[in-house]
């Protein structure tokens, strides 16, 4: 089965490089799903699950917003935020997100201050998100 080269780069680092059999984004018209030999594109991302096939296994990341550019033989995703489902501190997403509904609220955000908030209740979202769905799906008794 042909594969696809998947590279998730974020300010700090290189987060993913491997082979995989298939990708879907968080594309800001909705998700989509990429495989070896898509047609060239490049698109947006909107904060939350990015989901990852290899070798029959689902690895599921929490990104942020940022650009995709996909070509038939790998897909190369940029974006402010990457992180492993098993790696997200739920507590500290929860906090996050508390903290940014909070600042939403103050009426005398300047617009920058206001857009810097809203990006990261859109990141805390989507890290909890993914965390919450991957227990729930390895747990489906537990929700």
């Amino acid at each position: 089965m042909a594969t696809l080269r998947l590279e998730i780069v974020t300010p700090e680092k290189k987060t993913y490089s491997e082979d995989v059999d298939m990708v879907t984004i968080p594309g800001v018209d909705g998700e989509f799903g990429i495989l070896p030999m898509h047609v060239p594109l490049i698109t947006q991302l909107k904060p939350g699950p990015l989901k990852v096939q290899k070798g029959g296994q689902e690895i599921l990341l929490a990104t942020g917003g940022g650009f995709a550019e996909v070509m038939p033989d790998r897909v190369s995703i940029l974006t402010d935020m990457a992180v492993r489902d098993a790696d997200v501190d739920e507590a500290s997403a929860q906090a996050a997100m508390d903290r940014a509904k909070a600042a939403l609220n103050d009426k005398t955000l300047s617009s920058e201050a206001q857009a810097e908030a809203e990006a990261a209740l859109a990141r805390s979202l989507a890290q909890l998100h993914v965390k919450r769905n991957r227990h729930a799906s390895s747990n489906p008794g537990v929700r």
